[in-house]
């Protein structure tokens, strides 16, 4: 069962390496303001975006795969129909913890999956919100 309590998000909001799935490079969109806003808040985001240059003074990762960093939690910033292979990408990592989709994205299957895999999923939920309203 997706992660739904408000225990169980302020524990994830306890955990501090975010890698952003899609994280904008372009200031006023929310792939960009939400993760800037985490940064602000002491989190430590890695920007995962194949067709940026920089992102917060950083050079963004490709994918997933190419995280050097430990990471935490999965922030995705990406439509439902990737969803999948993003779950796919975070459970052949060992050190994810949650992989947490943003409003408006779900995918139940890939929610059972990431379950199934001892991942905790957070869906169609906003970081930024959830940790404004718990924190």
């Amino acid at each position: 069962m997706p992660v739904e309590t408000d225990a169980e998000l302020r524990e994830i909001l306890g955990l501090k390496t975010i890698a952003v799935v899609g994280c904008s490079a372009t200031p006023g969109k929310d792939a960009h303001s939400i993760p800037k806003y985490l940064r602000n808040h002491g989190y430590t985001i890695i920007p995962v975006n194949p067709y940026a240059d920089e992102i917060f003074g950083m050079e963004p990762y490709d994918s997933l795969a190419d995280v050097k960093e430990e990471i935490d939690i999965v922030d995705v910033f990406r439509p439902s129909e990737e969803v999948a292979s993003i779950v796919d990408a975070a459970i052949a990592r060992d050190d994810v913890k949650v992989i947490w989709t943003q409003l408006g994205i779900r995918d139940d299957d890939a929610a059972k999956k990431a379950e199934a895999a001892g991942k905790q999923f957070v869906q169609n939920r906003c970081l930024k919100v959830e940790h404004a309203r718990l924190l």
